[in-house]
């Protein structure tokens, strides 16, 4: 599952007490970077097993960014 800190916080407010599809999640998929709402970013990962939190470069909500990697490495 998800580390303890930040990105656990953001997934678990938007998913328990937001609308995830207010929030764009940024994750490296081999030599490229994809933009994914965070309820597909759920279902695409199959809850995290198939695409691991280290992979989240960034995640906006609604423009502002809430979380963001200090070098993200593509």
């Amino acid at each position: 599952m998800l580390r303890k800190g930040r990105l656990e916080e953001i997934f678990s407010k938007a998913l328990y007490a937001d609308d995830p599809k207010l929030y764009s999640v940024y994750y490296r998929d081999f030599d490229s970077l994809l933009e994914v709402s965070l309820s597909e970013f759920v279902k695409a990962s199959e809850n995290f097993e198939l695409i691991p939190a280290s992979r989240v470069t960034k995640i906006t909500k609604q423009g502002k960014v809430l979380y963001s990697k200090k070098n993200p490495q593509i």
